[in-house]
């Protein structure tokens, strides 16, 4: 079975988990017989890794000149066709990009390519990225009709329109995967464009992949799926590179208690510090490590400044790689108090570390593991309380890390990719 799959971002070019559990599952499949997948990205960099995936196409590196739009749902074809005279005053020679027009009917639109009839493509998350998400399913309609392929699975609801175009493009199933919704990143008060684009992706889908049961909620309640389409397909962890352990025994003679992800309302990283200031006012001998950055970190600074606590306080940036599992080498306790977290992988790797972790009750992992400690986002007494009892209870440490990380090593990529499978044979065997 081959497999085209659309996702936004490939190691090692990743700002988070969707690039991270993308890359798990892939390795996943290869260990699958006849299972093949072509992985595209909307911007390919050359040096991702390629040692399990068939192909990586870069949605970059795809011109558009010359080719002809599959759209089923319209009476007629769409022409992408260059505009070899089309002037662009007070543009530097190295910079001038030619327009293609795109007619329907008698209205026209304009699209920015290159010299080469390709389009700019960053693969982040900026000011251009609906922009991006409109090009990027115009790259896919082209690349589903030069690929042979059965079905087609799309990431979250960045790619959700190329898997659309893709499927018009073939008429081949389509299968979405929720990491997350815009109730999860905005607390509720959802942008409505990204809504639209999520709802259109999981309608068009011939079935719905969550990767929690509270996700999966979400998705039948707020996007009136029907629960009949909508499956759980739970995310693993890696195994352990040899590189990201042996860092040896911590050097300080204090606990350490880590907060490691974006610093988003998402994360809940203000009852983090709430609860670790009740936690400071029991005990000396610990400090707190908020490792990540995001819309919240400058908020968050002033608020323990205001506690008079950020002498106990340290706000280390963005960590990567080696770098994550050194901080959690160092670390007595990992805490991750998300307000709404589809899965949440980052404990997984806290725990191969032989971690305790503190997780809240309202992310998705927490459906699966046994030996993680468990609380309301909300409940900061609780959450101070577990902390304390960590720190100060060495049994109690001891028991959450062993059997933790006993628990976390039977999660494998392997078994998430065979029930993802099941799911192809599904819609392809209809």
């Amino acid at each position: 079975m081959r497999v085209l799959m659309f996702g936004w971002e490939f190691p090692p070019h990743i700002s988070g988990g969707l690039g991270t559990a993308c890359y798990g599952l892939t390795r996943g499949m290869a260990s699958i017989p006849d299972l093949d997948v072509k992985f595209v990205v909307p911007k390919a960099f050359g040096d991702e890794d390629k040692s399990k995936v068939e192909d990586i196409i870069g949605a970059n590196n795809i011109s558009i000149n010359g080719k002809r739009l599959r759209v089923s749902h319209m009476s007629k074809q769409l022409d992408y066709i260059e505009v070899e005279s089309m002037l662009v005053p007070y543009v530097d020679p190295q910079d001038f990009w030619k327009l293609t027009s795109l007619k329907v009917g008698e209205t026209f639109r304009f699209l920015q390519t290159n010299s080469e009839g390709k389009f700019h493509f960053t693969g982040k998350y900026g000011t251009t990225l609906l922009e991006e998400i409109r090009n990027y399913a115009i790259i896919a309609n082209i690349i589903a009709q030069e690929n042979d392929f059965d079905v087609i699975h799309a990431h979250d609801w960045l790619t959700y329109p190329a898997g659309i175009a893709a499927k018009e493009a073939t008429g081949k199933p389509l299968v979405v995967h929720v990491h997350a919704t815009d109730f999860d990143r905005s607390g509720g008060s959802v942008n409505p464009v990204v809504y639209d684009i999520e709802r259109r992706g999981m309608h068009a889908a011939d079935k719905v992949i969550t990767v929690s049961n509270l996700t999966r909620n979400i998705v039948i309640e707020k996007y009136g799926v029907p629960a009949e389409k909508v499956i759980t397909v739970y995310n693993a962890v890696d195994p352990l590179k040899k590189e990201y352990t042996g860092f040896g025994p911590k050097t300080i003679d204090e606990k350490i208690i880590t907060f490691l992800g974006r610093i988003t309302m998402q994360k809940g990283p203000e009852y983090f510090i709430e609860a670790a200031n009740k936690v400071l006012q029991k005990m000396e001998n610990v400090r707190f490590v908020m490792a990540g950055s995001g819309d919240m970190m400058e908020k968050m600074i002033r608020r323990a400044a205001s506690l008079k606590i950020m002498d106990r306080f340290h706000f280390t940036g963005f960590l990567r790689g080696q770098d994550v599992y050194q901080m959690l080498s160092m670390s007595d306790l990992y805490v991750m108090p998300s307000v709404s977290e589809p899965f949440g992988i980052s404990p997984l790797e806290a725990m191969q570390s032989n971690v305790p972790v503190l997780i809240s009750y309202q992310s998705g992992v927490s459906e699966i593991l046994k030996y993680a400690i468990k609380t309301d986002f909300w409940d900061i007494d609780a959450m101070a309380d577990a902390m304390y009892a960590v720190l100060n209870y060495p049994s109690l440490q001891q028991l959450f890390a062993k059997y933790g990380k006993e628990e976390v090593d039977s999660l494998k990529w392997e078994n998430s990719a065979v029930k993802i499978k099941s799911i192809y044979d599904s819609v392809v065997c209809r």
